[in-house]
């Protein structure tokens, strides 16, 4: 098969839908399949992941870290896309990406399969500050999703959120993989000389964007508890995002500046792996994510992660068996949590490795599978979907 994987960002860019786009389409590679990347030309000029990609012109938007793809303008762009026989396309975003997807499967005739990852609403919400905006973009986007062959969530709870948005179709679960992955000696070295260790000093780790609703101040200010009450520790965060410099000075309001250490963005896959390796324990108490890969990222360098009660993130996780769930998003939940934690993080932390990462290919197994029954269904559908979502 030949595939077309859709997403609005390309790496390095921080995003996590970014990151499942290349796993998608390094394991269908390996399959035996010929998946192609496409996305918006990055910042930083083009990475190479030694798979085929195609990159539109994009321009900067304000005050975020992702580009706005122009794939219309780009005559380029549109060249390389038709020398492409896509069998079946995949939009991993329902915005620009999933309207050029669905562009292409329209004039083509093929199927189009889309996965919702985020909570578009609260996106929506917290850009226009209007609820009826939001909604009128969540209307929108279950328009998009209604147009769909195939609308797939990474798992239950976030196909409860589609469904709170009006989404009455048929929606597949196809979770998120993550390979196994050993401890790159070299990287642990080379991050020694980044991350200052204080010995015996319980080490927490955030791995993310840094935005605010991330819950990135229930963090900050659960650890100023923490030295508030005389219990050490070491706070690092990895990740950019558009917070990032108030988060920093969120720290030092909070009088922990000398116990946080900001990394900033790490492109370094094998830095990564061994900063999980090293951490005790990953706080994640973020309400926003669906299916973080950060925390299955831990868990396979066995360290284990604390999420918030009926977040999407706790899905398939179990109290102090095989992570840590906070009664609720608050800082006195969150320090409460951590404190109850740390006693019993190597032993969990093995359970969470055995019991959460699930290979990329026995996913990507099922993936092709669906891929092939929609591409041996598939029926016209025949109205142009630019002219149906936008009435």
């Amino acid at each position: 098969m030949v595939i077309g994987q859709f997403c609005d960002t390309y790496p390095p860019t921080v995003d996590g839908v970014g990151r499942v786009t290349l796993s998608y389409c390094r394991t269908l590679a390996e399959l035996g399949h010929e998946a192609y990347y496409i996305a918006p030309q990055s910042k930083d000029g083009t990475e190479v992941y030694g798979i085929p990609v195609i990159l539109s012109a994009s321009l900067p938007v304000p005050g975020e870290l992702f580009r706005m793809g122009v794939p219309g303008l780009d005559a380029k762009f549109q060249k390389a896309i038709r020398e492409v026989p896509f069998d079946l396309v995949h939009a991993q975003d329902p915005f620009l990406a999933g309207m050029e997807a669905s562009r292409i499967a329209r004039k083509r005739d093929i199927p189009l399969v889309s996965t919702f990852h985020s909570k578009y609403y609260d996106d929506a919400l917290a850009k226009t500050h209007s609820r009826a905006l939001a909604d009128v973009v969540v209307q929108k986007l279950v328009k998009f999703y209604d147009r769909c062959d195939g609308v797939w969530t990474v798992n239950h709870a976030t196909a409860d959120v589609l469904r709170g948005y009006g989404f009455r179709g048929k929606i597949l679960i196809m979770e998120n993989g993550t390979d196994p992955e050993k401890l790159s000696e070299e990287a642990a070295l080379r991050l020694s000389e980044r991350v200052r260790v204080k010995s015996g000093v319980p080490f927490l780790l955030f791995v993310g964007q840094h935005n605010y609703k991330k819950n990135l101040h229930g963090i900050l200010k659960a650890c100023a508890m923490m030295k508030n009450n005389g219990k050490p520790f070491q706070l690092v965060t990895a990740g950019d995002g558009p917070d990032f410099d108030d988060i920093v000075k969120e720290a030092k309001r909070l009088g922990i500046q000398d116990d946080v250490q900001f990394l900033g963005f790490m492109s370094d896959r094998n830095e990564l792996m061994a900063l999980y390796h090293r951490a005790d324990l990953l706080v994640f108490p973020s309400l926003y994510d669906n299916a973080p890969m950060v925390v299955r990222e831990a868990a396979v360098m066995g360290t284990p992660a604390l999420v918030v009660q009926g977040s999407c993130s706790a899905e398939g996780m179990e109290d102090q068996v095989n992570g840590y769930i906070s009664p609720n998003e608050t800082p006195e939940a969150i320090y409460e949590t951590i404190v109850r934690a740390l006693p019993s993080v190597r032993e969990v932390g093995e359970r969470a490795r055995v019991s959460i990462p699930k290979s990329w290919r026995s996913i990507m197994e099922k993936v092709v599978s669906e891929y092939e029954r929609l591409i041996d269904g598939h029926v016209s559908r025949g109205d142009s979907i630019w002219e149906e979502l936008w009435k």
